[in-house]
C-alpha cells in the first residue's frame, strides 16, 4: 500500500512516558512515547471497545481500561486473554515538530 503521512499532533503534546489519543485518516490512534521513540497503535482495544488511552501505559506495555487486556506498544502484540487477536500498529516520524503517522499501510 501506498504510504500516507498524516500530521497529529505537536511532539510537545506528547510527555515522556505519556500516550495520547488522536485521529487521523478516519482511524482512532493511541500515540506513546517509550524512551524517546514515539509509536501508535489503533485505539480501540480487539476484545471489546474501550479506547487504550483511557488505560495504563507501563514502560512499552498498554492494558486496557476494561478487561485488562495487554499488548506491546512496539509490536501490537497481544499478551494474552481475553484479548483475541493483535492490535494495528502504525509508523510514526516526527517532521520538525509534528508527530507524523502512516496510516496508508
Amino acid at each position: 500500500m501506498a504510504e500516507e503521512w498524516i500530521s497529529v499532533a505537536k511532539r510537545a503534546a506528547l510527555a515522556p512516558g505519556e500516550m495520547l489519543a488522536v485521529n487521523a485518516g478516519g482511524k482512532e490512534i493511541a500515540l506513546y512515547e517509550v524512551e524517546g521513540a514515539i509509536y501508535a497503535t489503533d485505539n480501540v482495544c480487539t476484545h471489546a471497545y474501550a479506547q487504550l488511552t483511557d488505560g495504563f501505559l507501563d514502560g512499552d506495555v498498554i492494558e486496557c481500561p476494561l478487561h485488562a487486556g495487554r499488548f506491546e506498544v512496539k509490536t501490537g502484540k497481544g499478551l494474552g486473554p481475553p484479548i483475541p487477536c493483535d492490535i494495528k500498529t502504525y509508523r510514526t516520524r516526527t517532521t520538525g515538530d509534528s508527530i507524523e503517522v502512516d496510516v496508508g499501510g
